[in-house]
């Protein structure tokens, strides 16, 4: 980390540029993007407020907006939509519940939510699990995918509601979907992806069954995800992008190997994916910003220590002062 001070003024993290960017956001109404970007609402609010968390500002946004905002996204089924008017969906549903863990607000479901308060959003997401082979839904609509595994168990376990789902077999699901490489996939028998190990690997870790997983050898596929440029791809012959920072290296910190790829070469990179004059970081250097590789991009710098950027939990993506109060530090 010693070449790290040593950097030019235009690869030092540009904090306040950067916060300017994600208070930005929501004032861009009369812009065609912004109406583009609707399915995503309640998603970006998470990635801003958690980039804020990250950047030592989380008071950026108003606190009481924000949630109004959740809450009008919530249907009687105790699921959250992507905006008022969207269809519940388990992903919306999470981003909702992290966004009240991260401001402290979870009573506010027993106050302002619908149906049974809490437990009915932990309904919402534990129906969703296909009983029979212990993977999830996203919605009704049946889509199954390792990501709503994860989505469920992150969600329900914050609620303090795991012991609705079957967990056993959602762990037996991933299991299935491991690949000889050592990573895994969407569903059996899938390619390895960066993203679905980062998925497969938080769930077990929330189980407390990380002893399933081929430590090295899937170590070893993760670090190989590193390019020339220092940055990180997702799955091999692809090119680099800023939010595999965070796939990539939480699970690597989960494996206890996060020092397995080069770091100041990492922090070189994700710093040069910076817009430095209006704020917010792209996927590669020279490409259009958004809060998505924003967020990712500074989580990553978490991981890698860098200073002035708060720890991250690499299992929840939340602030580990966030998840030290909701479970403790001994959790």
């Amino acid at each position: 980390m010693s070449g790290i001070q040593d950097l030019p003024d235009e690869l030092q993290l540009a904090t306040a540029a950067h916060v300017k960017y994600i208070q930005s956001l929501d004032t861009k109404k009369d812009e065609y993007e912004y109406w583009l970007t609707e399915h995503l609402r309640l998603n970006g609010l998470y990635w801003g407020l958690n980039a804020l968390h990250m950047l030592g500002h989380p008071d950026a946004l108003p606190r009481d907006e924000v949630i109004d905002f959740v809450f009008s996204c919530q249907h009687e089924n105790g699921g959250f939509g992507a905006a008022p008017g969207h269809d519940a969906h388990m992903l919306y549903t999470v981003s909702a519940v992290q966004i009240l863990v991260l401001y402290d607000a979870l009573d506010q479901l027993e106050k302002r939510g619908k149906g049974g308060g809490k437990a009915q959003v932990g309904k919402f997401m534990a129906d969703l699990q296909n009983r029979e082979t212990g993977t999830f839904a996203g919605d009704e609509w049946g889509e199954e995918d390792t990501r709503f595994l994860y989505g469920a168990l992150n969600g329900l376990s914050l609620l303090g509601l795991l012991h609705l789902v079957d967990v056993e077999k959602a762990v037996n699901y991933i299991a299935s979907c491991a690949n000889s490489d050592g990573g895994y996939g969407v569903s059996p028998g899938a390619e390895s992806h960066s993203g679905q190990i980062f998925t497969c690997l938080a769930a077990l870790s929330i189980a407390g069954r990380k002893d399933l997983i081929d430590v090295d050898k899937l170590a070893g596929w993760l670090s190989e995800r590193q390019v020339a440029c220092g940055g990180l791809n997702g799955r091999p012959e692809k090119k680099e992008d800023v939010c595999y920072n965070w796939w990539v290296l939480s699970s690597l910190e989960m494996l206890g190997r996060a020092h397995w790829v080069d770091r100041e070469k990492l922090i070189k990179f994700t710093l040069s994916c910076q817009d430095t004059e209006h704020g917010g970081l792209s996927d590669r250097p020279g490409d259009m910003v958004d809060v998505w590789h924003t967020m990712f991009g500074l989580t990553g710098l978490s991981l890698l220590k860098y200073p002035g950027v708060a720890s991250i939990d690499p299992v929840y993506c939340l602030p580990t002062y966030t998840t030290d109060r909701v479970f403790g530090k001994a959790k």
